[in-house]
């Protein structure tokens, strides 16, 4: 689906949340190449705009999205869920992580540096996955993205989510092959954890 058209529906389902009008939504799709600019977005940092380069309005720098990479746009009710955003962003690291140990991948967050991040196959640090939200009138907004297996040559035209000191790699450069449909399957499989972190459980 267009960049451009998944945000029109994704804003325009955050109001319908936020009126009440509408049901909460996780939302799995992929999108065709794009470079998105989050609002810390720096300029020098848009090494090679070959693509179409779009104000997504979520916070963060450049993102590259496309083909191969698999995005989970997360729109809920934080009235309902404690009004925690720092909650909330763990909660979908944790998720992402989560679902990647299901597939033999061990991935973790950061302090300070946006993102999943894993071992290449070099054994250095790698990004696997992008976090990057917008909360409007306490509903949620976009939310994260997981390499399964997109060109990783077209990160080259940026410094992803403004780090430059480490490599971007995919489940498939590790050699794991998983479709999109599995990956969203195994989501909905240890979703019952993010829920439960968002409501203040612990396991």
């Amino acid at each position: 689906m267009p960049y451009r058209t998944a945000l029109a529906a994704m804003e325009q389902r955050n109001a319908a949340i936020a009126t009440g009008t509408s049901r909460e939504l996780i939302w799995c799709l992929e999108h065709p190449p794009v470079y998105t600019a989050g609002t810390s977005a720096v300029a020098s940092e848009l090494l090679d705009p070959r693509f179409e380069v779009v104000e997504a309005g979520r916070g963060g720098r450049y993102t590259y999205h496309g083909p191969g990479q698999r995005i989970g746009y997360v729109l809920l009710d934080l009235r309902k869920r404690g009004k925690d955003v720092r909650r909330f962003v763990h909660a979908l690291e944790d998720w992402v992580v989560a679902t990647l140990a299901g597939f033999g991948v061990q991935g973790w967050a950061v302090d300070g540096r946006v993102g999943i991040w894993t071992h290449d196959r070099d054994g250095r640090e790698a990004k696997i996955g992008a976090i990057g939200v917008r909360v409007r009138r306490w509903v949620t907004m976009h939310g994260f993205s997981v390499n399964l297996d997109p060109d990783l040559a077209h990160f080259s035209g940026i410094v992803p989510c403004g780090i430059d000191e480490f490599g971007v790699t995919s489940l498939a450069q590790l050699g794991i092959d998983v479709v999109p449909q599995e990956w969203d399957k195994a989501l909905q499989r240890t979703a019952p954890g993010f829920f439960g972190a968002l409501e203040g459980e612990t396991a």
